[in-house]
């Protein structure tokens, strides 16, 4: 009776190993080429994107993320050949990935912000940004955050997500910016006096462009002030200094020439009763 049972047993393996020893070799075989092939592809993406000039940030991780994508399709299929049932293991899977991509939403939203800001730079690390309510000099821009420099030299932090989605002024893509500037003279001052003083100062000034030209023009006749409208053009990186020099500039020759600058007053009367 032993002998029989194991003669029994041995007929039940050889049947197993005829019915799936050509399923398994196929699967070896689809294993091999499949990983061939998906190492052309991410070798291919690779070369694509150095063409592209894509951000040397996002370069891994892409090809990362595509490569164990590939690799679990391909693990699924080739465990499917050889007669495993994966529909419960795929739907598993499916919804563990539905329970964490919930659970990490918002990190999810500032990575994805942060694949858009790599992929379409809308700006780039030195740029002078204004955003979220910041304004800096980007020193960084990794894939969750983006880290900028204040004016005073203080690390600000902001996520992504908030970042790629939001309204944002960049000061760094043009070369050219214009000054707008406003002085106000008095009503009993003269007006062309004032005038010439604003034009000689931007004639005479080496980093205000001649082309644009620069403009000036009475804007406003106010309570207590005829106000003029300054607007000069002048290269991006010189817009503080031509900014600064005409604030004080403007005061000391307005001083010397007797053209008066007009400040609020108030007159206090006091009656006794």
């Amino acid at each position: 009776m032993d002998m029989d049972k194991i003669a029994e047993k041995s007929d039940q393996l050889w049947l197993m190993a005829l019915e799936y020893a050509p399923k398994l070799l196929l699967a070896i075989i689809t294993l091999i080429i499949g990983l061939w092939i998906i190492k052309g592809i991410t070798k291919g993406v690779k070369k694509l994107m150095e063409k592209n000039q894509l951000d040397e940030t996002l370069k891994p991780f892409i090809i990362g993320m595509l490569s164990i994508l590939l690799k679990i399709m391909l693990l699924i299929a080739v465990v499917g050949m050889i007669g495993v049932e994966m529909t419960s293991f795929i739907a598993i899977l499916g919804a563990a990935g539905l329970a964490v991509g919930m659970a990490l939403s918002g990190t999810l939203q500032n990575f994805a912000g942060g694949v858009m800001i790599l992929i379409f730079k809308p700006f780039k690390v030195g740029d002078l940004l204004e955003a979220q309510g910041y304004l800096g000099v980007v020193k960084e821009i990794q894939l969750f955050n983006t880290i900028m420099l204040s004016l005073d030299n203080k690390t600000i932090i902001i996520p992504n997500g908030g970042l790629s989605t939001g309204s944002m002024i960049n000061y760094s893509t043009q070369p050219t910016r214009r000054v707008d500037m406003t002085f106000g003279i008095g009503y009993t001052d003269d007006i062309d006096k004032a005038k010439g003083i604003l034009e000689g100062l931007l004639s005479n000034h080496q980093k205000v462009l001649k082309d644009p030209a620069h403009f000036i023009a009475v804007s406003e006749l106010a309570d207590s002030s005829v106000n003029f409208v300054v607007r000069a053009w002048v290269n991006a990186a010189d817009y503080w200094d031509v900014f600064f020099y005409m604030q004080e500039t403007v005061k000391k020759e307005f001083d010397k020439n007797a053209v008066g600058i007009p400040f609020p007053q108030r007159d206090v009367h006091v009656y006794n009763h």
